[in-house]
């Protein structure tokens, strides 16, 4: 895996926790707004607006350098739009940034021929 590859998962990875929880808190503020003078939605709603677009040029940007399957990527995306979905997305790239370095180091010391 190259640099820019790498960078390119990190960097969705580092968003989609955030975009997670800024969903979550987004449906709070909705249900707060419906039950009580609390109406936090215009601030939640651009936090969570601006986080979802990145994830969504990150999860862009990683699909086309890494090659995913159109399988993976779909997941990936499904990930973005469900409300804890984030969460599972960073831990599962996060389980395919170790594997790749793994892997990586493998190769250099000669282990495999992978």
């Amino acid at each position: 895996m190259d640099i820019k590859t790498a960078s390119a998962l990190r960097r969705l990875r580092l968003v989609s926790a955030p975009e997670a929880v800024s969903f979550i808190l987004l449906l709070i503020c909705s249900v707060l707004k419906r039950t009580t003078d609390f109406n936090g939605v215009p601030v939640m709603g651009s936090v969570h607006g601006i986080l979802f677009v990145l994830y969504v040029l990150f999860w862009a940007d990683a699909w086309n350098r890494t090659k995913w399957p159109a399988k993976t990527a779909a997941l990936y995306f499904v990930l973005s739009v469900l409300p804890t979905g984030g969460f599972f997305a960073e831990r599962k790239l996060k389980r395919e940034a170790e594997d790749a370095v793994i892997a990586s180091r493998a190769r250099r010391e000669g282990v495999v021929n992978a």
